[in-house]
Parts: structure tokens; sequence; C-alpha cells
């Protein structure tokens, strides 16, 4: 096969890509703030949480995330996760701090989002509906594409 036609097949699986994940991952915007690349990973029968990430920024005066809240499952909590003497501890916050005309990055291994006592595994290919409400800019809905277990997904745009 010539580099031409090999570059040409390369090039529309890019594209292909490229627009599966601009129709699979959804954005959103409450007053200052706004959610991208919201993702959470698929689980496996028993497991009984599951995290969400995501990155919010404010284009304004800071904010917080004060809670969210989902149908798959009860008790949503906001986390973070540390280092302490070479254990991983992870621990609910009261809010995530959204700095005044900044961001932060709610991903594995630091700020997220805890989905407790899951009802039901999440499948790769679905989507998870997440009202997240934040103390000024009040309350948005994000729908997070459950991505296969262990990737990274769409992920937080920078």
């Amino acid at each position: 096969m010539t580099s031409y036609k090999l570059s040409g097949i390369i090039a529309a699986g890019l594209f292909t890509c490229g627009m599966h994940s601009a129709a699979y991952a959804q954005d959103a915007k409450v007053g200052s703030i706004a959610v991208n690349g919201a993702y959470t990973r698929a689980t496996v029968p028993g497991q009984a949480a599951a995290g969400g990430f995501m990155k919010i920024t404010s284009s304004g005066a800071a904010d917080q995330l004060i809670s969210a809240t989902s149908t798959v499952s009860d008790d949503v909590q906001l986390h973070t996760m540390t280092m302490d003497n070479n254990v991983m501890r992870m621990r609910e916050v009261k809010q995530i701090d959204v700095p005044a005309n900044g961001a932060v990055e709610l991903k594995p291994g630091g700020l997220h989002i805890m989905f407790m006592n899951i009802k039901a595994p999440l499948k790769a290919g679905e989507s998870v509906p997440v009202k997240l409400k934040f103390a000024k800019a009040g309350e948005v809905e994000v729908k997070m594409p459950v991505n296969a277990p262990g990737g990274h997904g769409h992920g937080p745009k920078h």
C-alpha cells in the first residue's frame, strides 16, 4: 500500500474518532461556570463505587461545587485522594473550590466525585446524568460518558 493511501486511511480513522468523541462528550455551562470533559469509568458486577472526573472553569468570581446527585446512586460525594506514608487515602470534602478566573480538575488520584453504592454496573458506551450544584452559579446537569475500565476516555480539556 502506498504511503499516500495509508495516510488517507489514517486521516479518515482519526476524523471518525474525533467525530465520535465530539458527539460522546458533553460540556455544560451555568453562569460563569463551565464543565468540560466529564466522564466516568465502567464498573464490574459487585463494584460498589465509581469516580467521576471533569474540568470546572470559572470565567468570573470564585465559586464552590457543593454537591452532586445522580440517578445511578443515592449517595454522590465530593472526594479527595492523598498519599499519607505511602498509603492512598480517600476522604469526603464539603466543597470543591473553583478559583476566580481559573479552573480545578477533578481527576483520578485527586479531587473527584464518588458515586457510592451504585445501583447497577456502569457500562461502557452509556452515559450517567449528574446534577452539579454550585454555591453561586446554581445547578447544571452533565451527561458523563462511561468509558472502558482503566481508560482515561475524553478527560478534561486543557
